[in-house]
């Protein structure tokens, strides 16, 4: 089988699982409503050189993804699908970025266990169906590190120094200096780790560090010459602030992306306790790779653990070391003497369990849900539940069918290790894909669709719409918002109780209704499964 027939054939395999079905869901507040609000106010302002949201300068990220995104608009129109859609792409783009770097590093078989193994674990699938800018990050700065590596193990140096730049770069322009963060932390380890630069030149270095000034200034350069040195100080200003500070309350312990990734990087995270200090390959480039690969992952993982602000996709540019040392021991297993650890085995039963009781359990909550909310002292989350979602006991099949797949690969594992892994492989692609087409449209319309289908009901018309008490763009993107031409519209005290020129729109959560409704010129005019609306018309 040639080389182009085996890309061929990961190309169609990574197309057939993230392209389809792109846009059967809203958008999520807040990360892929806020990009996607930001690529739509480009197009509506033609202004493609500085990042907007609410069209005000948005200083939080550069604009490449937004960029990625306006191309997709452009070519399928401003809705979900299109938002979702760069990085459906880059899941192609990556998967075969893994076949070749596995192949290159290792072999052939390495490269296949890893592609499956990537494509088969929960979060790196799911994101790559998501409009958030995190896989495409990931993906630059993963290629700026194999370029890295193939400065000192491949030939034609000054060409890989000048891609790792280059990635790097986009990785700058995708995300902020956090990639410069993570290849400096990582590269002063590794020179650490083996006691000096070993194969590498300071002019491999210093060409790397040009070629990555280079990339970014195709905005960072271009932006300050246009308009000065302000957008870049706020720009900075914030990356500073997300570094010492809970933003918007994304606080949690230290241990939280151990979590993440233990229990979302399944069946993946398992087979890191498979991992021993005996040679994996009699490869010394390999071994150097690997080392490059546990150096990103502790980085990473540390780096994001110290940081204040705690969200689940900041240790996510862990997910490619980690399937990477995973996929090892799977080619280990599957084409060495060697056994499955029986506390790798005892881990998959017992994480997978408690998965497949959560899937299963959701149709349950759904069906008895009646019986739960006396029990829950939320509000909003009790008016979440009151949503008019259509369940049925039968959903629960999908859970235990789960269970019984993961049961049975696990047990295959024990005489043939190949078989039971690639059937827990196929079934963790069944289930992620019935996740994704048949759950999480239900879990969306618990948590916000009451509120987009308010928005939605405003596209088009003259009004100003508000959001209070919480922090949302959904009301940006989904009613089409336009530039106001009265610049007090961001001022919120006007729009409650100054002389507005336009029908005013607002919505809260239940939990801050009082506040508003206290205010004689509000008029309520409903509420919906933990929103409560509002509205106010003009003197005149």
């Amino acid at each position: 089988m040639s080389n182009t027939v085996r890309y061929s054939i990961v190309a169609v395999f990574a197309a057939l699982l993230f392209l389809p079905f792109l846009g059967q869901v809203h958008l999520f507040d807040w990360d892929e409503i806020n990009f996607a609000e930001c690529a739509r106010e480009m197009i509506v302002s033609k202004d493609y050189l500085r990042v907007q949201i609410d069209f005000q300068p948005f200083w939080e990220k550069p604009p490449l993804f937004i960029w990625m995104q306006v191309l997709s608009m452009k070519l399928f129109g401003i809705n979900e699908y299109a938002a979702r859609f760069p990085n459906a792409f880059i899941g192609i783009i990556t998967l075969l970025s893994l076949y070749y770097a596995g192949k290159r590093v290792v072999n052939e078989k390495m490269a296949s266990w890893w592609v499956l193994l990537y494509a088969a674990t929960w979060l790196p699938h799911f994101y790559f169906k998501s409009g958030i800018i995190d896989p495409t990050f990931n993906l630059f700065i993963f290629l700026a590190f194999l370029q890295i590596y193939l400065v000192r193990n491949g030939e034609r140096k000054w060409l890989h120094s000048v891609l790792a730049g280059m990635f790097l770069g986009l990785a700058v322009l995708t995300k902020g200096p956090v990639a410069i963060l993570v290849a400096l932390l990582s590269f002063i380890v590794y020179v650490i780790v083996n006691k000096g630069l070993w194969g590498y030149k300071i002019s491999h270095i210093l060409l790397v560090a040009f070629s990555a000034l280079v990339t970014t200034s195709i905005w960072f350069g271009v932006e300050i010459i246009a308009h000065g040195w302000w957008f870049m100080q706020e720009f900075i200003t914030y990356q500073v602030r997300l570094f010492n500070t809970e933003d918007a309350g994304h606080g949690g312990p230290f241990f939280y992306h151990f979590i993440v990734l233990l229990a979302g990087c399944f069946p993946a995270s398992l087979f890191l306790f498979q991992y021993n200090r005996k040679r994996v390959t009699d490869n010394e480039p390999a071994r150097d790779f690997t080392r490059w690969m546990w150096i990103l992952f502790w980085v990473v993982l540390l780096l994001f653990s110290i940081v204040k602000t705690k969200i689940v996709h900041y240790s996510s540019l862990c997910y490619f070391p980690l399937t990477y040392l995973a996929a090892l021991q799977l080619y280990r297993l599957s084409t060495e003497d060697v056994k499955i650890k029986g506390w790798v085995k005892g881990g998959l039963l017992f994480l997978g369990t408690v998965l497949a009781i959560a899937i299963t359990a959701l149709p349950l909550v759904g069906l008895n849900k009646d019986k739960l909310i006396p029990l829950i002292d939320d509000p909003f989350a009790v008016g979440n539940l009151q949503a008019n979602i259509t369940w049925s006991y039968t959903e629960c099949t999908w859970g235990l069918l789960y269970l019984v797949g993961i049961w049975v690969s696990v047990l295959m594992m024990k005489k043939h290790f190949r078989k039971g892994m690639i059937a827990l492989c196929i079934t963790q692609l069944v289930i992620i894909q019935v996740t994704v087409l048949h759950f999480t449209p239900k879990i969306e319309a618990f948590s916000q669709r009451a509120a987009i289908e308010y928005f939605k009901s405003f596209e088009g018309k003259d009004v100003y719409v508000r959001v209070l008490g919480y922090k949302s763009y959904a009301h940006l993107f989904y009613t089409k918002k336009l530039p106001p031409a009265n610049k007090n519209y961001y001022n919120e005290e006007w729009l409650l109780t100054g002389d507005i020129d336009k029908p005013t729109y607002f919505i809260c959560k239940i939990m801050d209704a009082d506040k508003y409704r206290a205010l004689p010129q509000l008029k309520e005019t409903g509420s919906k499964n933990g929103f409560v609306f509002f509205s106010r018309m003009p003197a005149h």
